[in-house]
């Protein structure tokens, strides 16, 4: 008598069906682990806005341009345009936080609108952002708002 070697058909589709299973239990928790980190990718972008325009600030009253409208100062041999002591919204900000467009976010500039809005890239933007409004009078502090949630960051 011939002793079999390798597995039948039934054996291999039995496998098969029960790692389907296994997949459709566990895509939902992925789905949401992704929700989750967009989420948290915004409130670490928050927290890097946060502590550039508090570095910036400090920067500039030692360098005595916290009262000047516009000015600028030097951070690791980068030049970030000031606004009353704290970044700009037109492109000083991110790069005062080591933020960049194509990097895990997207980037809108306040050239226009003088609002900066970041937000990870894949996210909805109208519901997963943080956004940079730079001071506007001196000895007021800029605006930095997260508008987002785990559920809001698709």
């Amino acid at each position: 008598m011939k002793q079999q070697s390798g597995f039948t058909l039934i054996e291999l589709i039995v496998v098969i069906v029960i790692l389907g299973i296994l997949a459709a239990t566990a895509m939902p928790r992925f789905a949401s682990m992704e929700k989750d980190a967009r989420f948290s990718s915004a409130k670490g972008a928050m927290g890097a806005v946060e502590a550039a325009s508090a570095l910036v600030h400090a920067r500039s009253l030692l360098d005595g341009t916290a009262a000047s409208a516009l000015s600028s100062v030097t951070l690791e041999g980068v030049a970030v345009a000031t606004v009353y002591g704290y970044p700009d919204s037109a492109g000083a900000i991110d790069t005062a936080a080591g933020l960049a467009n194509g990097h895990g976010y997207t980037i809108t500039d306040g050239l226009t609108t003088a609002v900066t809005t970041i937000s990870p890239e894949g996210a909805t933007v109208a519901t997963c952002k943080v956004t940079y409004l730079p001071s506007t009078a001196a000895g007021t502090a800029p605006v930095i708002t997260l508008t987002a949630s785990a559920a809001g960051c698709a």
